[in-house]
C-alpha cells in the first residue's frame, strides 16, 4: 500500500511540472486526497473479505395453557356437582367439632368413630342423613353424614369430626355459626322416628343411678337407663313406642338438678 501512494504523488507532481519544495501545500492536498482514495478502497476490500451470517428469527413463545378454573373457597372439586340436588330442608345454627376422647369410640350408628373421616353428630336428623355444612362467616363448606348424636351442650345445633371441622374452617374458632342444607335421608328412616331424652352430663355415677330410679318412678311407661359416656355419666327416658311427642313432653318437664335435658332421635 505504500509503494502506491509514493506512485500516486510523483504522478501528480508532474503533471503540474511543480518543483517538490516550491509546492508544499499543493503536494500536501494531493497526499490528503490519495490517502482518502485508499482508506475508501481498504474499506471496500475488508467488507467484501467477511461473510453475512444469517441470524434464524427467534422461537415463537410456548403456548400457556390456562390453568383450570378452582372451585369457590373452602370447596373441593366434586362438590359443585350436589348444588343441583334439591335441598329437602334447612336449618341455621352454631356448630362445634369434637375428637378425642370420642376417637374410636362407638357412636350413635353403633360403627366406631373416626375423625379423620367427613361425619357429624346432630340430635334430630335421622343417622344416615347427607348434609352440606356452610360455614356462614367464611362461605366454607362441607358435605358430611350423620352419624352420631349430640351436641349436647345449650345453644349448639351440630357437632362435626375433625376433618369436616378443617375443611369448613370450624377447627380454628371452635365454634362457628353455620347453615346445614340437607341434601338426602336414608330409605329406612321413618316419618315419626323413635325419640328419648337424655339428661347430662353428670359428673358421678351414683348421681345418675339415682336420677334413674327417681325418673322411672315419674314415668312408669318409660324405659329409664343411665350409662357411662366419654365424657361422664347420663341417664335416658324412652318413652312407651318411642313416640315423638310424649318425648317432647317429658323434655318441658324436666328441670334437673344436674345437667340439661336434651330431645334425642334414637335411629
Amino acid at each position: 500500500m505504500s509503494f502506491l501512494n509514493c506512485r500516486s504523488f510523483f504522478a501528480i507532481a508532474r503533471a503540474n511540472s511543480l518543483p517538490i519544495r516550491s509546492n508544499r501545500k499543493r503536494i500536501f492536498q494531493a497526499i490528503s486526497r490519495a490517502a482518502s482514495l485508499l482508506f475508501a478502497f481498504c474499506l471496500v476490500v475488508t467488507g467484501c473479505g467477511h461473510r453475512r451470517v444469517a441470524v434464524p428469527p427467534p422461537p415463537a413463545p410456548p403456548e400457556v395453557q390456562q390453568p383450570a378454573p378452582l372451585p369457590p373457597s373452602g370447596e373441593s372439586a366434586e362438590e359443585p356437582s350436589t348444588r343441583s340436588r334439591r335441598i329437602l330442608s334447612t336449618e341455621v345454627g352454631i356448630a362445634s367439632w369434637y375428637g378425642a376422647p370420642y376417637h374410636n369410640a362407638r357412636g350413635a350408628n353403633g360403627q366406631i368413630y373416626n375423625q379423620n373421616a367427613m361425619t357429624a353428630a346432630h340430635r334430630t336428623l335421622p343417622l344416615g342423613t347427607v348434609v352440606r355444612v356452610t360455614n356462614l362467616a367464611t362461605h366454607q363448606s362441607a358435605i358430611v353424614t350423620i352419624t352420631d348424636r349430640g351436641p349436647f351442650i345449650p345453644g349448639r345445633t351440630l357437632d362435626l369430626s375433625r376433618a369436616a371441622a378443617l375443611k369448613t374452617g370450624v377447627w380454628r374458632t371452635g365454634i362457628a355459626r353455620v347453615r346445614i342444607d340437607v341434601l338426602s335421608k336414608p330409605s329406612s328412616a321413618t316419618a315419626d322416628g323413635r325419640w328419648c331424652v337424655q339428661i347430662g352430663v353428670l359428673r358421678q355415677d351414683r348421681t345418675a343411678k339415682k336420677l334413674h330410679e327417681q325418673l322411672q318412678r315419674q314415668y312408669p311407661a318409660a324405659n329409664v337407663i343411665d350409662f357411662k359416656g366419654a365424657t361422664g355419666y347420663w341417664v335416658r327416658i324412652r318413652p312407651e313406642r318411642g313416640s315423638h311427642s310424649a318425648a317432647i313432653e317429658i323434655a318441658r318437664e324436666l328441670q334437673p338438678a344436674e345437667g340439661e335435658a336434651y330431645l334425642v332421635r334414637l335411629d
